[in-house]
């Protein structure tokens, strides 16, 4: 008989489309009497949740996990690397950040498998509607990038962070053509949009 991986770590990404800002990662390890709450709570796909549901869910996942942790990319590591290999670093990070022992199996929400992760993985497609620990690391992860966009709003007025959270939107398009990009905008998304 095989046997049945204890500590399994579900990890997702966010941001991975937008203009601006970093790509967010979350991982997230469920005890199994943590289960039951959390679905009961509505935990699923953080794109299927309101922003007050997920701000509700935060503290109950936080509570519950076992280890939960979040890694980042930056901008500038996007434009240096490109969009995958920089997923993969925030995705590393937040796992590495789980701190020991590893996780016996990481569930990757996707088709892509996490090449930096040399431990059993297992790529999940609408992961984050199939399992729980996706699902979490994915509410995380939301929220964290989120809340930091917000913050950034403030730092880079007339953008409409605030609104789209740095994804391509026709307002964002016109402020970057009218004011240009700032530090924080990945330029390798911004080529057909300047020219």
């Amino acid at each position: 008989m095989v046997p049945v991986p204890q500590r399994i770590a579900g990890v997702d990404e966010v941001g991975r489309g937008c203009w601006f800002g970093p790509v967010f990662a979350g991982a997230v390890i469920l005890p199994d009497q943590a289960r039951a709450s959390l679905a009961a709570a509505g935990l699923t796909d953080s794109k299927k949740l309101t922003a007050r549901r997920r701000a509700h869910l935060v503290p109950l996942i936080q509570q519950h996990a076992e280890r939960w942790a979040l890694g980042q990319a930056s901008a500038r590591e996007i434009d240096q690397v490109g969009i995958r290999a920089a997923t993969e670093r925030a995705m590393l990070r937040a796992l590495q950040r789980l701190g020991a022992p590893l996780p016996e199996l990481v569930l990757v929400d996707g088709v892509l498998p996490l090449r930096l992760w040399h431990a059993p993985q297992q790529t999940v497609v609408r992961g984050d509607s199939e399992h729980l620990e996706i699902a979490a690391a994915s509410v995380l992860a939301k929220q964290a990038r989120d809340a930091l966009i917000s913050r950034l709003a403030e730092r880079f007025p007339g953008y409409g962070l605030e609104r789209h959270a740095g994804y391509g939107t026709a307002v964002h398009r016109a402020a970057v053509v009218q004011a240009g990009p700032t530090p924080l905008h990945r330029r390798s998304f911004l080529r057909k949009v300047l020219g």
